[in-house]
């Protein structure tokens, strides 16, 4: 407890926010080393007053302090902070992340992350999308975060775990205040095998100023962002607009033109985000990571070979081509034409045929997609 004491101290302190109290800490190294910095030191930091120098050499610790480090030691919680080395790596590069982190479980040491975030009312391609999409990349050796929220954060998480591989789920309340309450399962799901973590005190609740705040934590601990389904105004255009004021990568995935649930995704890509189709059109923006790439190169040529294992014999050479095209994510009528190279109305119909036969599903806006089944893998969708 002693040892986390300080952080608390100095993050109490009016006026020290998380920008200055990593200034702060960069300059001094520690809470103990700015709390024993003169006040000539401590004015040389950008941003701090009087007042706060005032306060940081107070030697009374508010009140509350040490009952809310001993309810988070009673929950069985770990208190992360800048400078220990579970901290993770990524989060550090922001420029106001958070002095300490509430953590239930085990946060992943040097993993590749990649943010899944998405409507909470999300349609039933978007739960699927978004599952499918973190299953493999989970398998893919990435480490999926998000925010436990209703819709396409819950089905992010799920697909990990559907994977057999950690989460990190970050939360807009305390640790103590398990939100949405139908995701308490999920909840001790994600802590046995990953970690639930939050900035927040453990009896927080979810404020709607927490969300933004709680954002800027799931895109910073990532390489990049996908968003799944977005309206115009929302939440994960916040969490986009994040990453992109944090240097990392944007990706969209593309919906129905005809859904309001899509328009903010869209907007994204008219913007300049990286559109995803497949697993690979993430992996391949991250040529210096070398896994990635040999795991894209394996996954292809598995994937092709399951999927030409288990096309029906008595389909033309035509419309095999058309199925060995399609994978778990929507691919366009129109792309679907550009590479086959025939004519729509004779791609429509064998689309129709395969549809009649189970192999392949269509999404709203003329998406086609391989079926589950059909690819061999089948999920149990929550």
């Amino acid at each position: 407890m002693q040892r986390v004491i300080p952080w608390f101290f100095l993050k109490s302190l009016p006026g020290v926010g998380n920008h200055l109290f990593k200034r702060l800490l960069l300059r001094f190294g520690s809470p103990e080393g700015v709390m024993a910095a003169s006040a000539q030191e401590l004015s040389s930091v950008q941003g701090i007053s009087p007042k706060i120098i005032s306060a940081i050499h107070s030697s009374r610790t508010p009140d509350g302090i040490v009952s809310e480090i001993e309810l988070a030691m009673e929950k069985g919680f770990h208190i992360v902070t800048l400078n220990d080395p579970r901290y993770p790596e990524r989060l550090k590069e922001i420029p106001d992340p958070p002095p300490y982190l509430y953590v239930w479980g085990i946060l992943p040491l040097h993993a590749h992350a990649i943010a899944i975030v998405g409507s909470r009312n999300a349609t039933s391609y978007g739960l699927k999308t978004a599952r499918s999409l973190a299953r493999d990349l989970s398998l893919s050796g990435v480490h999926i975060v998000s925010g436990m929220a209703r819709g396409i954060d819950t089905a992010a998480h799920y697909g990990a775990l559907d994977a057999g591989k950690a989460t990190t789920a970050v939360l807009g309340s305390g640790l103590g205040y398990i939100y949405p309450p139908e995701n308490k399962d999920l909840f001790h799901k994600i802590a046995e095998n990953g970690a639930v973590i939050s900035e927040f005190p453990v009896n927080a609740g979810p404020n709607a100023y927490n969300f933004p705040l709680r954002n800027r934590i799931i895109c910073g601990m990532s390489l990049g962002t996908v968003v799944v389904e977005a309206a115009k105004k929302s939440g994960s255009l916040i969490t986009a607009r994040l990453a992109l004021e944090q240097g990392r990568e944007v990706f969209a995935v593309p919906g129905s033109i005809n859904s309001f649930k899509s328009a903010g995704v869209h907007r994204l890509l008219k913007e300049g985000a990286a559109l995803v189709e497949n697993v690979r059109d993430i992996l391949d923006a991250f040529p210096y990571i070398p896994e990635f790439q040999n795991q894209c190169a394996q996954t292809d040529s598995e994937d092709k070979e399951k999927r030409e294992r288990l096309l029906p014999e008595t389909l033309t050479e035509m419309e095999k081509e058309v199925a060995r095209l399609l994978g778990p994510y929507p691919v366009h009528i129109d792309a679907l034409s550009r590479q086959v190279k025939i004519a729509p109305g004779q791609l429509s119909g064998i689309l129709l045929k395969l549809e009649l036969m189970g192999i392949v599903s269509q999404a709203p806006g003329k998406y086609f997609t391989m079926n589950e089944e059909s690819c061999g893998k089948t999920i149990n969708h929550r």
